[in-house]
C-alpha cells in the first residue's frame, strides 16, 4: 500500500514540476506578445489562465475531501482548456510565427488529457 502512495506522489510532484515549466513557457510567450493593442490584450488573457493552471493543481493537491479535489481538478481543466484557445487564436491570426507556438499547444494539448484523466479516475474512486 505504501509503494502505491508513493508512487501517486512522485507522479503527482512531476506534474507539479511540468505544470510549473508550463507556466514559464506561458510567461515567456506572452513577453512576445505585447508589441501590439492586440497583443497585449491576448497576452493578458493567456497570462492569467496559463500561469493559474500551476497554481490551481497545487490547490487540488492539498484538497479537503474526494470532491474538493475533483472539483479543483476541473479548473486546472477549464484553464488548460482556455489556454489552448488563446493559443490557437494567435496561432490563427498570425500574431506570432507558428513555429513559436508547436510545443506550447502540443503540451497543453498533453496536460489537458492528463487533467481529464486524472478526473475521471479521481470520479471513479468516489
Amino acid at each position: 500500500m505504501k509503494i502505491g502512495k508513493f508512487k501517486m506522489e512522485e507522479k503527482a510532484n512531476e506534474l507539479s514540476e511540468r505544470l510549473l515549466d508550463y507556466g514559464v513557457e506561458i510567461v515567456k510567450l506572452t513577453m512576445k506578445l505585447r508589441k501590439t493593442s492586440a497583443g497585449r490584450q491576448i497576452a493578458n488573457q493567456l497570462l492569467r489562465c496559463g500561469t493559474s493552471v500551476g497554481a490551481n493543481y497545487e490547490e487540488a493537491c492539498g484538497a479537503q475531501s474526494r470532491a474538493d479535489f475533483i472539483h479543483k481538478l476541473q479548473i486546472v481543466l477549464k484553464e488548460i482548456r482556455e489556454s489552448l484557445y488563446w493559443l490557437r487564436l494567435i496561432k490563427k491570426s498570425a500574431i506570432l510565427k507558428e513555429q513559436n507556438l508547436i510545443q506550447i499547444v502540443e503540451e497543453t494539448k498533453q496536460l489537458s488529457n492528463i487533467i481529464a484523466k486524472s478526473i475521471i479516475t479521481a470520479k471513479k474512486r468516489k
